[in-house]
């Protein structure tokens, strides 16, 4: 007769097994796409602990079917630039998962976007918005436009012509986009404003990310940033550390950027570092964020001008050395894959002592686990990131009660979220035998609830 020890060890070696062939099967159905591929390895090595403790979630197929979207919609984009030329984009919408409410995530106009893309992120999502204890599915879009260089009206010419494609899958009840790289309250609103021209009505709810002016949220434009700050600060207080005198480097220079900057700042650590994509600037005397917001917000402009109105900066023209900067804490927060083994190492050799993701996915499965190896306290994008969409989801409370918040009232609210997030993470890193270990808390804690409510609705 076999001991406890024995079968749980069978058990184990059985989660193991099932993880393998679900994953390979994955990069069978979806060849060359790497991002995806790197997305789901992450989620299906942290689940082997809930698989051994819990065979249900295999014997019911729930693996194999939250790796395979609902939907995955792909569509042409064309439209005229100023001079009356044509021009042609390729449009996604990738529908997740729909087992704790309606779809939900962002759209993302970059040159760089493509399936692998969309899949990864949509991915991401269904996981990140189970963390917030919100009734929202997983789900994510965009296009490979690129609005950089162009002007409002080739902007606008282009939004309308993927709203009407896109208006064909979407609403308050089934699926609310929001922005993401590329995508501001600017393109959310002229999508909206085709959308209701094509529905003849006004559905609010339909898009996250709104001006004030028309059912936006207070505290949305902060909340992935300060969720970012909220979430590490939680972490570095239950370790014995905080932001108060700490030196940060954030890489980015986009809205997240400037708002985890913003947060940090005020929570007394100066941030000596932040980058675009053509370069990083260094102040040892700290960024003076207003310039930054100056330059990035109002100006439109790259980032090496800081160093013409503070001549004592410097600045390196190749972004991805940002992570040579000394640093008791970083935030990468910028795009996925910036930070690789090398990079981590370098944080590690100039003692850094937390790293949290404030972009989707930006280090590789090798930095992380350099990162674990060395008792680098790190915080996963799914549950370090998830500010932005958590207040997405106030502003569709607010939408559909047609009412609206205080910034305050906003902000305390994602700040218990993120707080919340934080505690269920480390709570199911000790359950199930990892304890301190947030990327298999996280994954583990937004499972479970997707799974159950699957379990709970049938195969569907």
């Amino acid at each position: 007769m076999k001991t406890l020890e024995e079968v749980q060890d069978i058990q184990e070696e059985s989660a193991k097994l099932y993880v393998e062939q679900v994953f390979e099967k994955v990069k069978q159905r979806n060849p060359n796409e790497q991002e995806f591929h790197q997305a789901v390895k992450e989620v299906l090595e942290s689940l082997i602990p809930v698989l051994t403790k819990n065979p249900t979630y295999m014997e019911q197929a729930v693996v194999e079917r939250i790796v395979e979207p609902e939907r995955m919609i792909v569509f042409r984009v064309p439209w005229v630039d100023d001079q009356g030329k044509a021009h042609v984009n390729r449009g996604f919408r990738v529908q997740f998962n729909s087992a704790i409410g309606p779809y939900k995530g962002g759209l993302r106009f970059h040159p760089s976007v493509n399936g692998s893309i969309i899949k990864f992120l949509g991915f991401e999502q269904i996981f990140k918005n189970s963390l917030t204890g919100q009734p929202i599915g997983g789900g994510k879009g965009g296009a490979d436009f690129d609005p950089k260089g162009k002007s409002d009206n080739e902007i606008m010419r282009f939004c309308q012509s993927f709203m009407k494609e896109l208006s064909k899958h979407i609403g308050p009840h089934t699926d609310v986009p929001a922005g993401d790289i590329g995508v501001g309250a600017k393109e959310i609103g002229y999508m909206f404003g085709e959308y209701k021209k094509i529905r003849g009505t006004f559905e609010a709810g339909v898009l996250t990310g709104k001006a004030i002016g028309y059912g936006g949220s207070l505290g949305r434009t902060e909340a992935t940033g300060y969720g970012t700050v909220y979430f590490v600060d939680e972490m570095l207080k239950a370790n014995g550390l905080s932001f108060a005198d700490a030196n940060v480097v954030v890489s980015g220079s986009g809205n997240v950027s400037i708002y985890a900057m913003e947060k940090a700042i005020e929570f007394g650590a100066k941030v000596v570092a932040c980058s675009d994509s053509s370069g990083y600037i260094y102040d040892e005397n700290g960024i003076d964020l207003q310039t930054i917001k100056q330059l990035k917000e109002v100006d439109n402009k790259r980032i090496h001008e800081y160093v013409a109105i503070h001549p004592n900066a410097t600045f390196v023209e190749d972004h991805t050395k940002i992570w040579s900067v000394a640093c008791d804490i970083a935030l990468p927060c910028a795009t996925q894959n910036e930070l690789d083994k090398t990079a981590a190492e370098q944080l590690v050799a100039n003692q850094v002592k937390a790293v949290g993701e404030g972009a989707n996915m930006p280090s590789t499965l090798e930095a992380i686990d350099v990162f674990h190896e060395n008792n680098v306290l790190f915080a996963p994008a799914k549950a370090a990131n998830a500010g932005g969409v958590a207040v997405s989801s106030l502003e569709m409370a607010q939408n559909s009660a047609r009412l609206s918040w205080t910034f305050e009232e906003v902000d305390a609210k994602l700040q218990a979220i993120m707080k919340d997030i934080y505690h269920n993470s480390v709570k199911a890193s000790e359950e199930y035998g990892v304890p301190g270990n947030l990327v298999v808390g996280s994954n583990i804690a937004g499972f479970v609830k997707v799974a159950d409510a699957m379990i709970a609705q049938g195969v569907i």
